[in-house]
């Protein structure tokens, strides 16, 4: 499946999705079976490679941008595409940027979206492709129903996923509570919340490009991918090794940057917890407790992270008494009592539901 490697190119696709005005222009150009080199950005960087055509300064409309795609030269447009600044332009790029397009109207897009961090469009009039240059990052629109197509084969391998994960969270917190937890627990846990992160992220790349068509995808989604942001990172705050050069952004942030490979390597996945040298997959971890806390209804995170701060481990925690509880800061005897009562709730289910 095709990735959108950067926000550059994220931007881009927004203000050509379907439903837009400038994506209607750019229909209207297909249907015309015409060509066209469109930028969008009219800053002095743009402004310093143009020479010839007409400055406008008009309003833009898909009608428009049809009409004047008739002439050869580019089309130069706000950086909003709200407005055609000039038309009939004869864009000068550094001959010297590297290219690997063939065509005259190609080449001179690549090197002005390598040369200029704007969107370079390209209507090609003989394929009837469109295509989209920003940075190094090339983008072709392809048809809105194999757009869907794809974003749907997505969503199930997300929701397949998704089960695996659900499941690991579950045996974690059955582990958790009966304090047999390893750091291949974990470690398993941590992979699969970030392989869906990354289908969900591949995702939103298809509902930017869907725009309009892509509202119940949209729908779907966010229903699959609820809290798993979340959750990855209550595992990461339960069990990583904070240091002066290592918060728990760095665990997540580390992570998110591994490549596939990596991320399938237990013992690499293991090291952003930066825990001590002589821990092996198979060693027990204790976790603080804050995916169980987290769990229990309108308790506060400034009064989870008071708990946590008292108490060290989720062992010492499920110990306590109420009496216990209530000395923490902002824990009264009716919160003390829902906390406790909450974690026993929550180590009966799990316990039930690993033996099940």
């Amino acid at each position: 499946m095709e990735q959108v490697s950067s926000e550059g190119m994220l931007a881009a696709l927004r203000l050509v999705a379907p439903g837009t005005p400038l994506r209607e222009g750019i229909d209207r150009i297909l249907q015309a079976r015409m060509g066209a080199l469109i930028v969008v950005g009219d800053g002095p960087d743009v402004l310093g490679i143009c020479s010839g055509g007409f400055l406008l300064d008009a309003e833009f409309t898909p009608q428009r941008l049809s009409e004047l795609a008739k002439m050869d030269g580019a089309i130069i447009l706000a950086s909003d595409s709200s407005r055609v600044a000039r038309a009939n332009v004869h864009l000068v790029p550094d001959p010297d940027v590297p290219t690997s397009e063939t065509g005259t109207r190609h080449r001179t897009a690549e090197r002005v979206g390598r040369q200029i961090d704007v969107p370079v469009l390209t209507v090609s009039e003989d394929m009837s492709v469109v295509a989209i240059h920003r940075g190094a990052d090339k983008r072709t629109l392809v048809p809105i129903p194999r757009v869907l197509a794809r974003a749907e084969q997505a969503l199930q391998i997300l929701e397949r996923y998704k089960r695996r994960l659900d499941a690991v969270n579950q045996s974690l917190s059955a582990l958790e509570v009966e304090d047999l937890v390893t750091v291949r627990d974990v470690v398993a846990v941590l992979q699969r919340a970030e392989m869906v992160r990354r289908i969900a992220e591949e995702i939103e790349g298809y509902i930017i490009e869907l725009g309009a068509d892509g509202r119940l995808v949209q729908l779907q989604l966010e229903e699959l991918f609820h809290g798993v942001e979340h959750e990855l990172r209550l595992v990461a705050k339960d069990y990583f090794v904070a240091s002066d050069d290592w918060e728990l952004d760095s665990v997540t942030e580390v992570l998110a940057h591994l490549d596939t490979e990596a991320l399938l390597d237990s013992p690499g996945v293991a090291e952003v917890l930066h825990l001590p040298a002589d821990v092996d997959l198979d060693s027990t971890l204790q976790p603080h407790g804050y995916r169980l806390l987290n769990k229990i209804p309108r308790l506060p995170d400034g009064v989870v992270d008071r708990v946590v701060s008292r108490f060290s481990n989720l062992q010492m925690l499920m110990r306590a008494s109420v009496s216990d509880l209530v000395e923490v800061e902002a824990v009264g005897e009716t919160r003390a009592r829902a906390i406790k009562e909450g974690l026993s709730r929550l180590a009966e289910s799990s316990i039930l539901e690993r033996y099940a």
